[in-house]
């Protein structure tokens, strides 16, 4: 396969999270690719660093806009903002996400439920509508969801996050159907990634369950670049409504 079909040169993506962790990784890999790359998350000043380290490093145009994706009523706005500035949406990842910690399931709290599944499940949908409108409209685009493995093998520990990040999969399936076939609609299932939020594990515990994995091991961000070029590009022009697992090979 020709590298250039991997070029994204031309194109607008959005990167919801992308400040950070994952997100960041993908924003920084589709820069070197070519596109022009918008950052979101909830702390605008993040973006704005993230955006100008990109810029530099990369020499690609970005901007860092501060949006909370769980907020259904502020999103046309940062989708406004995008083809304000540029003119078009081609690329969108919804990578913005989170997993608060509880003590136990039955005190799950009604607050913490609504949260995660604001930011992990309603945004994306939301956010995925307004941008497949436009995108549909033009033609093409490419809509990039980041879902979990928790969503297919759920734990106590992480029960709203999963169940979020299912409906994230069901969302996938049914808006590659509706927007077809201009618009590709796809998931990647992301495993356990060494990322901010891992300094906080029990890395003793951590290291026996890697052994389960089939890679035995923790991924590094840089490791979802690949399927996320490969989803955002025309490599994959025959693909929509997958659930692609990034996980290492977890059981």
């Amino acid at each position: 396969m020709s590298g250039d079909r991997f070029d994204l040169q031309g194109r607008v993506a959005l990167v919801t999270g992308g400040s950070r962790g994952l997100g960041r990784a993908m924003a920084e890999a589709f820069a070197e690719a070519g596109a022009t790359v918008v950052i979101a998350s909830r702390n605008h000043d993040s973006c704005v660093e993230a955006a100008a380290e990109i810029r530099e490093k990369t020499g690609a145009t970005t901007l860092g806009i501060g949006a909370h994706v769980g907020k259904w009523d502020d999103l046309p706005a940062l989708v406004d903002r995008v083809y304000d500035e540029y003119g078009k949406l081609d690329i969108l990842v919804n990578n913005a996400g989170m997993s608060p910690l509880y003590d136990s399931v039955p005190e799950i709290s009604e607050a913490l439920f609504d949260k995660v599944v604001d930011v992990n499940l309603k945004g994306p949908f939301r956010l995925s509508v307004l941008a497949a409108e436009r995108m549909s409209a033009a033609g093409s685009g490419s809509i990039i969801n980041i879902s979990s493995a928790a969503s297919l093998r759920a734990r106590e520990h992480v029960l709203p996050y999963a169940i979020a990040k299912a409906g994230v999969n069901a969302m996938t399936v049914g808006l590659a159907h509706t927007y077809s076939p201009a618009v590709r609609v796809n998931t990647i299932l992301a495993g356990t990634f060494f990322t901010d939020v891992s300094k906080s594990w029990d890395m003793e515990a951590f290291a026996a369950r890697a052994e389960t994995f089939a890679m035995g091991r923790g991924g590094q961000p840089d490791e979802i670049v690949g399927a996320a070029l490969y989803l955002a590009s025309d490599a994959s022009s025959y693909t929509t409504g997958a659930l692609i697992p990034v996980d290492g090979g977890q059981p």
